[in-house]
């Protein structure tokens, strides 16, 4: 039995092909992949936080009005501030939204805030108007 070099031989060395169609689809995935996870900045200089600058003007009005569904209770610094809220909503002073921290938990119907230390927990929310 003799072995068959020669097509072995022009097997190896003979053209190579290349299939594109894998190629583009894994360029194209991983493309999106890259696209998808980026994350875009505004070009600026500081660090992006989702919270308005302290400096910048937040707006005409002095408090903001915050809606949660089954809203049954707010607490303010540990004081319970629930005969403030009307239809779901609390309004809540600006200085709250910008310096304190306001966790809202919609399974509890519960809004827990920290004001800034110089602001009077009775500034800190209000009956929506």
């Amino acid at each position: 039995m003799a072995l068959d070099t020669e097509r072995y031989r022009n097997k190896i060395h003979g053209k190579p092909r290349f299939n594109m169609v894998p190629f583009i689809d894994i360029l194209f995935t991983i493309l999106i992949f890259l696209v998808v996870t980026a994350t875009f900045s505004g070009g600026g200089t500081g660090e992006a936080s989702g919270k308005p600058e302290i400096s910048e003007n937040t707006g005409p009005s002095e408090y903001y009005l915050i809606p949660v569904a089954g809203l049954r209770r707010v607490t303010v610094n540990g004081i319970d501030m629930s005969d403030r809220i009307r239809n779901g909503a609390v309004a809540v002073h600006t200085r709250v939204i910008d310096e304190g921290e306001i966790i809202i938990r919609p399974k509890e119907g519960a809004i827990i805030i920290t004001t800034p230390p110089d602001l009077p927990v009775e500034r800190a929310v209000r009956t929506p108007s």
